[in-house]
């Protein structure tokens, strides 16, 4: 194996591990086990722990921008109902993959303080795109501010994700809610509430 294709089976056997596990279950030594090479290896490309969990969270957030766009779509949409379709894809993937999303959305991986160099820009700066999407069809929609109208609905968004996938909401909501239902009128909701009136 050389360097490359070591690497990449490493936030291979982390993605796998993650997405069955958790994000407890992300030691970096059951991840060289797993991988089948010495608990040292990982070093030779990953300098501390966190890098190699920062590499995992990328993969997270390259497969939330493949869901977002796929869901953003053809050009008739109107930029609400872009961002409606943006909102269902990311409270869906919170929901679908818990483990990498939480992952993803660690404060000290977005931190990524000292973490610049050849294993590619920060996290952090990896969501930027992301959120640029959702202030653009924000501003097209007509919010007077609105990468602070986009930072709230995302605040909010990020919250019925965390509170759903938590049980809570479904509990004050009622037992046997069902859940894409539910969901889409939460989506909606968080829309009507930070976007202005209006056909946009």
């Amino acid at each position: 194996m050389n360097e490359s294709p070591l690497r990449e089976r490493l936030i291979d056997v982390g993605v796998e591990m993650v997405t069955a596990e958790g994000t407890g279950a992300l030691g970096l030594r059951e991840i060289a086990r797993r991988a089948g090479v010495s608990h040292g290896a990982p070093r030779r490309y990953f300098p501390t722990h966190q890098a190699l969990l920062s590499a995992i969270a990328r993969r997270g957030f390259a497969d939330l921008g493949a869901r977002f766009a796929a869901a953003a779509g053809g050009g008739e949409a109107t930029p609400r109902e872009r961002i409606r379709a943006l909102g269902t894809a990311y409270v869906g993937y919170a929901l679908d993959q818990r483990g990498m999303f939480e992952l993803m959305f660690r404060h000290d991986l977005l931190d990524s303080t000292g973490q610049e160099g050849a294993d590619g820009p920060r996290l952090r700066e990896t969501t930027l795109p992301l959120f640029a999407l959702l202030a653009g069809l924000v501003s097209r929609c007509g919010a007077a501010d609105p990468e602070v109208t986009a930072a709230a609905l995302w605040a909010n968004l990020h919250g019925v994700a965390q509170l759903w996938g938590s049980g809570s909401l479904p509990l004050v909501l009622g037992e046997g809610t069902d859940a894409a239902a539910y969901v889409d009128r939460l989506v909606g909701a968080a829309l009507d509430a930070h976007l202005p009136a209006g056909p946009a």
